[in-house]
């Protein structure tokens, strides 16, 4: 009798997170995503966290559905739908052992991730070192090494600066005047001009930096701090991209990857695995 595929936990579940459980549960694995309990996504409509709102989400024809304890996990996989549970401190990965660990937080520094936590632990972003606290590190800033695999040293270090889509970087970036209370006025995927009412912080406006098409805005009723990333506008104006996942978060998963199957041997020395 077979037993079950490997599993793979997957911290943060945002876009790029999402982008990483998206190519790990195509490659055959049991994924199950952790996040913060209100998570700060932005691109909600292509990030498994949206689940811990909504309770479902569907991105790219898999279904993902929240969870409260991870023995409920299991149900899930054999239901062909993917996990996900609110879990700050990731109790799961003590819980359910898995095979593959996948810190894709995105703090640009490590919370609590250990090289111990699985055979084997890949990082991205900036704020982790392989060989140290990872066995490997993906690159995530945009440019020539994209997605790249480092086995030695770190990723490039935080910019500060939004990577370029359709030529804008600061711009396109939404952030709170003030702290408050968040709430959207216009929806994902809708059409806006510069200086258009797109959102309110308690009675703050908050208005388009430029004009193109919301790909991204916070949930409403979550509490945000002054200058804090709450939207997204892409001046391309193709309302297909905010239902996709980005060119980005596909180049880190395929990143992870291909840390993973190079790693094959750690995974499957693991005593309960079997193909």
């Amino acid at each position: 009798m077979s037993r079950a595929r490997p599993i793979a936990i997957v911290k943060g579940a945002g876009d790029l997170g999402s982008g990483v459980a998206y190519r790990l549960w195509k490659s055959g694995f049991r994924v199950l995503c952790i996040d913060l309990e209100k998570p700060m996504v932005i691109r909600r409509m292509v990030s498994f966290a949206s689940a811990l709102y909504t309770n479902r989400i569907a991105v790219e024809g898999i279904v993902a559905a929240k969870i409260s304890y991870t023995d409920e996990a299991v149900y899930l996989w054999q239901r062909e739908t993917m996990p996900v549970m609110a879990d700050p401190v990731a109790r799961a990965v003590e819980v359910l052992q898995p095979e593959i660990v996948v810190d894709v937080i995105m703090a640009k520094h490590n919370i609590n991730t250990r090289i111990t936590d699985a055979p084997v632990v890949i990082a991205c972003g900036p704020g982790f070192k392989a060989g140290e606290v990872c066995h490997a590190v993906v690159e995530t800033n945009r440019g020539h090494d994209l997605g790249r695999v480092i086995w030695t040293g770190a990723a490039e270090p935080n910019t500060g600066t939004p990577g370029k889509v359709g030529g804008q970087d600061t711009l396109r970036v939404v952030r709170a005047p003030v702290a408050g209370m968040f709430y959207g006025r216009k929806a994902i995927g809708d059409r806006v001009k510069q200086g258009d009412l797109i959102a309110t912080v308690g009675t703050t406006p908050v208005y388009a930096t430029l004009a193109g098409v919301v790909r991204g805005m916070l949930h409403d009723g979550v509490p945000v701090t002054e200058n804090l990333k709450v939207g997204d506008i892409d001046p391309r104006g193709d309302a297909r991209y905010c239902y996709t996942i980005s060119d980005k978060a596909l180049a880190i998963g395929g990143g992870v990857m291909e840390a993973v199957f190079t790693l094959r041997d750690k995974w499957q020395e693991k005593p309960d695995y079997i193909p």
